[in-house]
């Protein structure tokens, strides 16, 4: 018999590729961090042996989510500032806490906050814009999940920088720092067309082209940016990315919920891809994002949550749900969107997104061993037709149970191996009190 790291029986596997497949009473086995084979359990059990074997005789196995839009820190701004439009959100609200509270300290008791909250609702990689990425790096990499970190970009000073030079100069300093991390990986992280202008976008552009990493940017979010636009530039915001030769293979357009049929068009020629937030889009009343038409044009679309400041959390299982539903209601099509295709928007659509489709994003021999367990057995997910409609439309956070990356396990049975819940308590609560104290 072969000697492997773990093996983990299931009662399903969803591997997402092929797509629509389901495996009833498989087994997974992990060496060196990797998935080695996904068989039948009884020819596991003859095969492979292990020290470490898990049972779960309930649950269907997933690929580890991908959140492909995060803002992790803020989740210490969680309902500060809630049921407000985006601008004001911003302007009144949340930029003037970010002057006056974010620092090291705040990213790194944010970002471990963020980061407990996504393993324990199955997320496996996200994918981050926020200052001092420098922490996010560190945090994550401590805590074993995977990241992909935003390179800041913006126009006026923070804590961070004072100009374009030093977002370029320390990001990139970041960058050959953990670049050699096989956890963290990297992207130009330009906050908004509104935010940033022409010279330093230029500059992202080349830098992208140099190093090979993506562009990851807000585009096109309401309708006031696309107006505001169109009287600073005298164009949308997508010609004018498109003139600076951003939008390519890879480009991430977050949020574009105002888009024309042209655009769409642009999107898909160019190879770009799409990240939705259906929840904060609905929740600051932004608008609808037309999946059905990006996807149907040919434009790869993958999921985030954006940041708890605007969601109100980081449930990717939430996400994926809101997801399907709405793209129902916009396309006024039942059959729009399928169960099987927001899961994959929420696992392999990210990791193409982020250029690690060929490390993560489904359950494939020889891809890296992240992994997401959900309890299907709970009451509330019976009966069980079809265990991918189940995961999709009825399965919440509480019935993520295990969650490994990499092979090594950073939850088991609902206990984060890796994080103190409790000393992560007690620092949110810290930051609540004077976050509050200062806004009286």
């Amino acid at each position: 018999m072969e000697h492997v790291d773990s093996i983990i029986h299931a009662k399903w596997i969803i591997p997402v590729e092929p797509d629509k497949t389901v495996y009833e009473n498989y087994s997974l086995t992990i060496k060196n961090a990797r998935i080695h084979t996904l068989l039948p359990t009884e020819e596991t059990i003859k095969q492979y042996k292990s020290h470490e074997t898990t049972t779960l005789d309930e649950h269907a196995l997933i690929p580890g989510l991908v959140n492909a839009h995060t803002h992790a820190a803020m989740s210490l701004f969680r309902g500060l500032a809630d049921d407000l439009p985006l601008m004001t959100w911003l302007n009144e609200h949340i930029w003037p806490a970010e002057a006056a509270w974010v620092n090291y300290d705040f990213v790194q008791d944010g970002s471990q906050l963020a980061i407990a909250e996504m393993l324990r609702s199955g997320t496996t990689c996200f994918n981050d814009m926020y200052f001092f990425p420098n922490e996010v790096a560190r945090v994550a990499s401590e805590c074993g999940i995977r990241a992909a970190v935003g390179i800041i970009l913006i126009d006026f000073p923070t804590i961070w920088a004072k100009d374009a030079d030093e977002y370029f100069q320390k990001g990139l300093e970041v960058y050959e720092y953990y670049k050699s991390n096989p956890l963290i990986s990297f992207t130009f992280a330009p906050h908004a067309p509104y935010t940033v202008s022409n010279e330093p976008l230029k500059r992202v552009k080349n830098l992208s082209d140099e190093l090979g990493l993506p562009i990851h940017m807000h585009v096109q979010e309401t309708e006031d940016e696309v107006a505001q636009s169109k009287v600073q530039h005298s164009e949308r915001p997508l010609q004018r990315l498109a003139k600076l030769d951003l939008l390519s293979p890879r480009f991430l357009a977050v949020h574009t919920t105002q888009l024309t049929s042209t655009e769409i068009e642009q999107l898909a020629t160019s190879g770009s891809h799409v990240i939705h937030c259906p929840e904060s889009n609905l929740k600051l009343a932004s608008g609808y994002c037309p999946v059905v038409s990006l996807m149907e044009a040919g434009v790869n679309v993958a999921l985030g949550t954006d940041g708890a400041a605007s969601n109100n959390d980081l449930c990717m299982l939430g996400e994926m749900r809101t997801a399907a539903l709405l793209a129902k209601a916009v396309a006024k099509n039942a059959a729009a969107l399928p169960a099987h295709s927001a899961l994959r928007m929420a696992t392999l659509n990210g990791a193409k997104a982020l250029g690690l489709e060929s490390e993560i994003g489904s359950l494939t021999p020889g891809k890296a061993a992240d992994i997401t367990a959900i309890n299907l057995g709970e009451l509330e997910s019976q009966p069980i037709y079809n265990p991918i409609s189940q995961v999709v439309y009825t399965a919440n956070r509480n019935q993520v149970t295990d969650v490994w990356v990499a092979g090594k396990i950073l939850l088991k049975n609902r206990i984060l191996t890796t994080m103190d819940i409790a000393e992560i308590k007690l620092k949110t609560n810290a930051w609540k009190n004077k976050i509050y104290t200062g806004r009286k």
